[in-house]
Parts: C-alpha cells; structure tokens; sequence
C-alpha cells in the first residue's frame, strides 16, 4: 500500500477542485509514491504530532488544517510549523490535508456536524457555483422542535464544548438549524435566509452578535470543537476503503484552547 493510494481514497471522497481560491489542501510534504506503514489523522499538524507519528511508525500524516498555509520564506525550526516541518522530512513523514474540500464536499464537515446534533441535512448553506449539493455549511432540520436550551444541551453533548457563547435566545421553538464548520460568520446571512431559527459555528465576530443575534441564535462552540469530527470521515473513508489498513487517531493532539 503507497501513500498515495491512501491519499487517493481521501481526494475521491473530498476532491481538491472543491477547495477554496485561498486555501492550500493537497499534499504538503513527502514522496507519496512510498510504501505506506500507518496513517495518523489529525485536526492540526504540530510537533508532537509528528513525533507520535513516528513513535507509532506512521509514515503518513492526514490533517484537517494545511501544514503550510501561507508560503514559508525560511525553513530554520524558528518556529511549530518550521519546526514540524523539519521533523516530517528528516524522519520520512508526509502530510496531506484536505482542509475546504473536506468542508465543501457531500458528507463533508458540515454533515458530520448534523448527524452528531441528530438534525437532517436538508440543503447547503453556501452553494458551489459548478455543483449546488457541494459547498460551505448545511441547513438542516429536527424532528422534533427543540427549546433553546435543549438545542444548547445537545451542542455541548454533540461536540463536547464546555462553553458555548450565544446571542438573545429565540421567542419560539427551533425546527430549523444551519451548521458550518470552522470560522463560519460570513454565512449568517444565508442562514437567516435559509428560514433556520438558529446558527452553529465558530470564530463568531461581536459585531456579527450585535447585527444579527436577535434576528437568529448564534451557537460558537469553537474552533476545534467544529471540526474534530475531520479525523472521523477521515478514518471511515480510509477504513472503508482498506478495511485492514492501519489507521489512528492522535491521541497527543488537544484543543489548544482551554476554557478556565
């Protein structure tokens, strides 16, 4: 088995054509043509997930979030990205991310999102222009309605975010909720016009609470909490594929966040 055939399973399910103009998915480090002997799936590659990699003998690194995001003018260890840069290399690590086309593609974030909350999936939020079952974010629906602090008890269940910041809670029930994850507050506006009653996502803006919270309950959980749930498509669609496969999740990775 060659990384690249891993990769491969990774790109069907989340092709990199979905990704954003501004983003960098894709490999990032290494000569995928390589036997592969083990996957490590993450949210973030840092240091000490590259060095459990290869305590655990992993030579391949799958991650949420692009290793290098923006273009790296030295290589000198200076700094967490530098330096787990320098480690992958030096041990024969590589990395590959699918970031945006993991949030855009069908069973993407979003949906992963959804399912954890209990709500169907009934459209997406932001729709890709060549494809309008692909792209940023879901609207999705219960089955029953749900009270505003009900909705709250779930979200802090679903994604286990100890703190959940909200705008005003609603008058009325919540049937109708949309989800993006990541940093998702330039979609509050779709949502609301979607007919959702409240909104999940994270990196919500004060300004964004003071214009549109009383019009929608905004739910930020977190960054990291929005989208833990990567390393588990990740790890069905690897699995499925290669049922006997090695495949881990980081057990070293932790939501650099803390909530005192």
């Amino acid at each position: 088995m060659t990384c690249r055939e891993i990769i491969n399973a990774v790109n069907e399910f989340a092709p990199l054509s979905l990704q954003e103009s501004w983003d960098n998915s894709g490999v990032q480090l290494g000569c995928i043509d390589d036997e592969c002997s083990g996957a490590l799936l993450c949210v973030d590659v840092s240091p000490a997930v590259v060095d459990e990699a290869i305590t655990r003998g992993c030579n391949l690194i799958v991650s949420h979030h692009p290793l290098i995001f923006k273009g790296l003018r030295n290589i000198t260890g200076a700094t967490p990205v530098e330096h787990a840069v320098m480690q992958a290399l030096r041990h024969g690590i590589k990395v590959y991310s699918a970031h945006t086309s993991l949030d855009s593609t069908r069973g993407g974030v979003s949906h992963a999102m959804a399912s954890r909350l209990g709500a169907e999936v009934t459209s997406v939020l932001s729709k890709s222009v060549a494809d309008p079952e692909t792209g940023l974010g879901v609207v999705a629906r219960f089955d029953r309605a749900l009270s505003a602090d009900e909705l709250v008890a779930r979200v802090h269940s679903a994604f286990g975010s100890p703190v959940a910041r909200c705008s005003v809670r609603p008058d009325g029930p919540v049937t109708q909720v949309a989800m993006c994850g990541g940093a998702g507050g330039e979609f509050i506006a779709a949502a609301k016009a979607a007919g959702a009653q409240a909104y999940i996502t994270s990196d919500v803006r004060y300004h964004d609470f003071v214009d549109h919270g009383r019009d929608i309950f905004i739910i930020d959980i977190g960054h990291y909490e929005s989208e833990s749930c990567a390393k588990d498509i990740f790890y069905r669609v690897i699995s499925e594929k290669f049922p006997n496969f090695a495949v881990y999740y980081s057990e070293i990775e932790k939501n650099p966040i803390n909530y005192l």
